[in-house]
């Protein structure tokens, strides 16, 4: 059952509290402003998320003896009543102990998400375009904020690239889940044969980076471009030059925001997005140097096939990592992939890729 806090250690959590209250009761505590604060901020939210683990906890321990008492008296109604307060009770159960799964440094915070076409031209253009709607559902439906950076549109339909800044409460903890390549099997609507295709777009989830972290760009390294969009945005945007695109020369980066109505505030979203950049290409350089020296490691990376998506000769979603499936496509990919996102989240440590997925074909 959801309500055993089985998923996660509390103790441990509790222990996390204990360890920040005695950072914030050193003498020098507030010589370091910035520091204090984030402490307190994670202190405080820790005890918050712990408070409505421990509320939900005893509601469902209440609906639980209440069902008891209904099913010794043989009350049908009321146990049915009670059934579906235990499914909402459990649901929400899940959801906080997610919340303090999520301890990351960035995970509470917002994030910028890149969908890249593969090959396979109008096909997996549509795709792409399939998935940015599957995602902005996704965060219509939990409450999250989106804002569509930059849009680069397939020559026929779809398209070729866009990224999303995706702003709220953990956006950043639930879709770092969705790293990687997406997979789509259908009879294409662009085949007048009418045959089956296979076609990939890749996703990339970046932390959306606070200015209070140090990310090192040297404006001496950057080319700015400004062009015309060809985006929406209304005839202001297309008829001036309030389009950037910025190159970090170091890295070969190139990020563009075209969205805005002003130069200024296209530059200021640019620029965000190349801190983010940045600041993930660093973690993952870091990173490699750990799995350098743990061999035997196996994580996930960029490039790698999470998850398959097939509507025909049959429908069924599967996540490779997890081996969770559903055939409610249309669902899915009308934006309910949190049942995905949590059992991927619940379980990293078994959540690794097949070799192959020939039971999907």
């Amino acid at each position: 059952m959801a309500g055993s806090g089985g998923s996660f250690d509390l103790d441990r959590k509790l222990k996390q509290i204990a360890q920040l209250e005695a950072q914030a009761s050193v003498p020098d505590f507030w010589n370091n402003q910035q520091n204090a604060k984030t402490v307190l901020k994670e202190k405080a939210q820790l005890e918050q998320t712990i408070a409505q683990f421990e509320k939900v906890r005893k509601e469902i321990t209440g609906a639980q003896e209440l069902f008891e008492l209904a099913r010794i008296e043989g009350d049908l109604p009321v146990m049915g009543e009670v059934e579906k307060e235990l499914d909402t009770l459990e649901h929400n159960m899940t959801s906080i102990e997610i919340k303090l799964i999520l301890t990351g440094n960035y995970d509470r915070g917002n994030c910028i998400m890149e969908i890249h076409s593969g090959a396979g031209g109008t096909e997996s253009q549509d795709w792409a375009q399939m998935l940015m709607r599957m995602y902005l559902r996704f965060a219509e439906k939990n409450g999250f904020k989106t804002n569509i950076i930059d849009l680069q549109e397939g020559e026929e339909a779809g398209v070729k690239s866009a990224t999303i800044e995706i702003i709220g409460e953990y956006a950043y903890g639930y879709l770092k889940a969705e790293n990687g390549v997406h997979r789509l099997v259908r009879i294409s609507p662009f085949d007048a044969n009418k045959r089956r295709h296979t076609s990939f777009s890749s996703v990339f989830v970046l932390p959306e980076i606070e200015d209070s972290v140090v990310v090192d760009i040297n404006e001496a390294d950057l080319r700015v471009d400004t062009f015309r969009s060809s985006g929406a945005g209304g005839q202001h945007v297309n008829k001036t030059d309030s389009a950037i695109r910025i190159t970090h020369i170091p890295t070969g980066i190139v990020v563009a925001s075209q969205t805005q109505r002003s130069q200024h505030k296209n530059r200021e979203t640019a620029m965000k997005v190349l801190r983010a950049r940045l600041h993930e290409l660093e973690r993952r350089k870091k990173q490699a140097e750990i799995d350098h020296l743990t061999m035997d490691k196996k994580d996930i990376g960029w490039g790698s096939q999470i998850r398959s998506y097939v509507l025909a000769p049959y429908r069924m979603v599967k996540d490779l990592r997890t081996r969770l499936s559903s055939g409610n496509t249309d669902a899915i990919l009308d934006g309910d992939i949190m049942p995905f996102i949590e059992a991927y989240l619940t379980k990293p440590a078994t959540a690794t890729v097949p070799a192959d997925d020939e039971d999907l074909e």
